[in-house]
C-alpha cells in the first residue's frame, strides 16, 4: 500500500476501497505510517468528507485496532450504557449508572476525560480521593459482576 497515493485520491475527492482504509487504519496502529501521514489524509477527509461505506470502514477498523469487550458475554447477561454528547452540564452517568444497577441491571461504563473548559466523568469521579478509574478488563468485569456498576477510562488497547 503507498500511502501518499491514498492521501492523494482522497485529498482530489476519490473514494477509497474498505480494504484501502483498513490497512491505513490497522498499519498506523501498528506504527507502520508514520503521524504527518496519518495528519495529511486526516486532513484530506475533512475537507472532502468520507461516504458511507468509507464511513463503515473506517468504523470497524477503528474497532479491529485495539482489543474489545463484550461485556454482555462476559457477564452472561445483557447489559445497559448511556452515551451523552457532552457539555457544561453533563453529569448524567453519576446519576444514571447507580439507578440503573440498583434496578438489577447490569451497566458498564467507558467514560472519558474533559476536552476544554469543563470536567469529564472521569476528571469528576478522580477528585474522590481513592476512587480508581483505571481497572484492568478483569477488574472492570468483576466489578460489573459485583456491584452491578463500573466506570472507566480507557486503555492503551481498549
Amino acid at each position: 500500500m503507498r500511502v501518499p497515493g491514498l492521501i492523494e485520491r482522497k485529498r482530489n475527492g476519490g473514494e477509497l476501497s474498505p480494504d484501502e482504509i483498513s490497512e491505513l487504519i490497522l498499519g498506523y496502529a501498528r506504527g507502520e505510517i508514520p503521524d504527518y501521514q496519518m495528519a495529511a489524509w486526516c486532513m484530506a477527509v475533512y475537507f472532502r468528507g468520507l461516504n458511507g461505506s468509507e464511513t463503515h470502514a473506517l468504523t470497524d477498523a477503528m474497532i479491529r485496532s485495539g482489543e474489545t469487550l463484550e461485556l454482555g458475554k462476559a457477564l452472561g447477561r445483557r447489559v445497559v450504557d448511556k452515551h451523552s454528547t457532552g457539555g457544561v452540564g453533563d453529569k448524567t452517568s453519576l446519576a444514571v449508572g447507580p439507578i440503573v444497577a440498583a434496578c438489577g441491571a447490569p451497566f458498564g461504563k467507558m467514560s472519558g476525560r474533559g476536552l476544554g473548559h469543563t470536567g469529564g466523568t472521569l476528571d469528576k469521579l478522580e477528585s474522590i480521593p481513592g476512587f480508581r478509574v483505571e481497572l484492568t478488563i478483569d477488574e472492570f468485569v468483576a466489578q460489573v459482576k459485583e456491584v452491578g456498576l463500573a466506570i472507566i477510562g480507557q486503555t492503551g488497547n481498549l
